[in-house]
């Protein structure tokens, strides 16, 4: 990121981006959220997708993702040891206060059918209504109910999700490390939001950043820490902003991609050098020039498309082989340390 001082010319967006200059720098504020909380319902009504609605508590509902029969013409796909598939935990994005599952019906019907997993997608109740823990909650109530169906293996579940659903995919393998019921194998992470802090940088040039700046994560960030979210002695839980937990250890292994034109760029990067850091195996797919949700906005873009393929592959080497089952350093078993 530049100094806002620097008065040179800016690093151009990437050349596969050609939107970026006509994209706003914030896309949801208070006086906006209704309207686009509406527009993002209109735009996911058509939504065609082949997917079952399960109802798995009060006010909380998964969209799940069965593969098509296996094809025997691709070697690439996935294929069950066991009477379990391999499954991923998907967690929409929309800065903790809009978006809804369906959103990203498209990609995950694509992830099950190529890989020949199962997929959930978690609608989990938003912020401000809903601050913390509720959207957390709602999340590990997704991933209980994805490890006790019948058709997965519990001892292969990735959890990922874009933006604030990667954060809460952060913060979600926080939780269930504590919790020690289930051990996801991996972390799927397109440009997470995981560092309340970050709202308050005045180092980033306004005209740098698209769709998400410091004004929208002010604002996601305040409605999400409810009173919940901090301790008698006025510290904000790890469990609410994972960028602030201390202890990094015995989480799975992680795929963080990101741009460098995106207000997260650098607390994503410093999330995966203490990841590495800490004996967690991390891998970061940076992309020169992309603002935030590139891959979405312009999906059919070469840059994008790349992206995809990458977050494809990194799942499709994670779940490949079985994880042995031995507690909480399982997901790590299969993985060496980073150096």
């Amino acid at each position: 990121m530049r100094n806002a001082a620097d008065a040179g010319p800016l690093p151009s967006f990437h050349p596969d981006l050609r939107a970026a200059q006509f994209l706003p720098r914030t896309s949801v504020g208070p006086r906006s959220l209704r309207v686009v909380r509406a527009l993002t319902r209109l735009s996911t009504r058509r939504s065609n997708s082949q997917t079952s609605m399960e109802q798995i508590a009060p006010g909380v509902t998964v969209r799940v993702y069965r593969p098509a029969p296996p094809d025997p013409t691709r070697p690439d796909q996935i294929r069950p040891s066991n009477p379990g598939r391999p499954a991923l935990l998907w967690i929409h994005g929309g800065g903790l206060v809009l978006g809804v599952a369906a959103i990203d019906d498209p990609f995950c019907r694509q992830i099950a059918d190529d890989l020949g997993i199962v997929v959930a997608s978690v609608e989990y109740r938003l912020a401000p209504e809903h601050p913390y823990p509720t959207p957390l909650e709602d999340c590990y109530c997704g991933l209980r109910w994805l490890a006790e169906q019948p058709d997965v293996d519990p001892e292969r579940i990735a959890v990922g999700g874009n933006s604030a659903g990667g954060g809460l995919a952060v913060a979600l393998t926080l939780l269930a490390r504590q919790r020690g019921e289930i051990h996801p194998v991996f972390q799927l992470l397109s440009y997470p939001m995981i560092d309340d802090r970050s709202s308050d940088r005045t180092d980033i040039t306004p005209r740098q950043l698209r769709m998400w700046n410091q004004k929208s994560n002010r604002y996601a960030w305040t409605s999400y820490l409810g009173p919940a979210a901090t301790d008698a002695s006025g510290q904000v839980s790890s469990l609410a902003v994972p960028a602030r937990t201390d202890d990094l250890t015995n989480l799975p292994p992680a795929w963080i991609g990101v741009g460098t034109r995106d207000l997260f760029h650098d607390e994503d990067v410093t999330y995966a050098q203490r990841l590495r850091a800490a004996g967690v195996t991390c891998t970061v797919h940076e992309v020169p020039g992309a603002y935030h949700g590139f891959d979405l906005v312009e999906a059919t873009a070469p840059v994008s498309r790349e992206f995809r393929r990458a977050q494809i592959a990194a799942l499709t080497a994670a779940l490949a082989d079985p994880i042995p089952a031995n507690g909480e350093n399982s997901a790590r078993s299969a993985y060496p340390a980073a150096d």
